[in-house]
């Protein structure tokens, strides 16, 4: 999947992979995060394989950076994969919920359980905060930077709402389990 991720932010701009981290930081890191390794790793990989090129761009304060480019091959497989239909849902991996479902009803494991549930309430109010707050921050200053990509503000911000909505059901869920929790158990 980063492979695909790697050449839809290409066919925005040429960017150097940091930049790469950078954007996925504040938009697509929601929803899916890779470390900045990986996203060298597979830049690599895709230039052997002719989807992308890259050139040294001299800096004068800093380090040379190396700049990728979309290749005409490489919109042509961002093309094809954007048109695959998906015929499954994507599986999902929540370990709290490993640990509910395997945590034991006996008293003494109460409080442990619930401050994990509490802790975790706090992160999730947190997340949903940043999505309602510093993402259409985000959005707003990639477009200031780049106006061409106003187009495509509309469904970034689509992404953004799903992730203020998966939050405020994980919020209500960890809400419900906390109550069920402290008077049920």
């Amino acid at each position: 999947m980063l492979k695909f991720i790697l050449l839809g932010f290409l066919s925005y701009r040429p960017l150097s992979g940091y930049d790469i981290e950078h954007w996925m930081r504040v938009s697509t890191g929601h929803f899916w995060h890779v470390k900045l390794s990986q996203i060298y790793t597979t830049l690599k990989k895709l230039e052997a394989e002719g989807l992308v090129r890259s050139e040294i761009e001299p800096q004068a304060d800093r380090p040379d950076r190396r700049v990728y480019t979309l290749t005409d091959a490489g919109m042509v497989e961002l093309d094809q994969w954007r048109s695959e239909m998906l015929v499954e849902m994507d599986s999902k991996k929540d370990t709290l919920l490993l640990k509910v479902f395997f945590a034991s009803p006996d008293a003494s494991q109460k409080e442990s359980l619930l401050a994990q549930l509490r802790l975790q309430l706090d992160l999730h109010q947190k997340q949903k905060q940043r999505y309602e707050e510093e993402t259409p921050e985000a959005i707003a200053g990639f477009i200031e930077r780049q106006p061409e990509l106003a187009p495509h503000s509309k469904l970034w911000d689509l992404t953004r709402r799903y992730g203020v909505l998966y939050e405020e059901g994980y919020i209500q869920w960890l809400q419900e389990a906390i109550q069920m929790i402290e008077n049920e158990l």
